[in-house]
């Protein structure tokens, strides 16, 4: 599905990426940790398009995506929920999922799949999106996303200052869609959420991939987590 191999992309001067290579398989949830500065969100921003590629490949299937201008990428079948959700406040939650179907010219079926995965978010479709509470944001910017009818979706910690319920409906989605054979790249600091969700988990210091395991090896011995992230689980 994925394959990113040996790259590297600044911002500005500094370089923020650094010689990365990974797969992500279709049906497979594949996590990125580390501290606050490791690289993790410009990783994802790279795969985007959203910065540039200074060398290495990013592939979907044997297409190459590397260079690809950041408005052609979801027409490839990826998808991205940033941090910050960066919803369009002003327009209701029907508005935005239309804006998500319309991306890719998405069937009218998917917006009904999508709200079956949501389901809190079709009692809201009238509401203006700033108006929701943090926990239906994020609902909502996950919910756009899928409206793409993605392959690969790339989420930029989902849970962050979300109540243990809503990260936990989050995290039952995305399992959903691993279950339909879509990748997941999950960039996430709560390692409680990781653990539980995640096929296998990429730690990052400095730009570079240091340490690579299982998610189960990770809950057996969680001393590589200490050493990148600093906390146990």
């Amino acid at each position: 599905m994925l394959t990113v191999e040996r790259l590297s992309s600044f911002y500005g001067a500094v370089q923020v990426v650094r010689d990365v290579s990974f797969t992500v398989a279709a049906g497979e949830i594949l996590g990125l940790m580390g501290r606050n500065g490791a690289g993790k969100t410009s990783v994802l921003k790279t795969i985007m398009g959203l910065m540039p590629v200074r060398s290495g490949s990013i592939r979907i299937g044997s297409e190459e995506m590397g260079g690809l201008s950041a408005h052609l990428v979801p027409l490839r079948g990826i998808a991205y929920v940033p941090q910050g959700r960066r919803l369009f406040t002003e327009l209701s939650v029907e508005e935005n999922l239309r804006i998500g179907l319309l991306a890719r010219n998405s069937r009218k079926e998917t917006f009904e799949q999508v709200l079956n995965l949501l389901p809190v978010l079709r009692e809201r479709l009238s509401q203006q999106s700033g108006t929701l509470s943090g926990g239906e944001q994020q609902m909502l910017a996950v919910a756009r996303a899928l409206c793409l009818e993605p392959k690969l979706l790339l989420l930029d910690e989902p849970s962050e200052g979300l109540a243990p319920s809503i990260i936990n409906r989050i995290l039952d989605t995305v399992a959903n869609l691993k279950q339909q054979g879509v990748a997941v790249l999950l960039v996430e600091q709560q390692v409680k959420s990781a653990l539980r969700i995640c096929d296998r988990i990429m730690l990052m210091e400095n730009g570079s991939i240091q340490h690579e395991a299982r998610a189960s090896e990770l809950a057996a011995d969680p001393v590589p987590l200490e050493r990148y992230i600093g906390v146990h689980r």
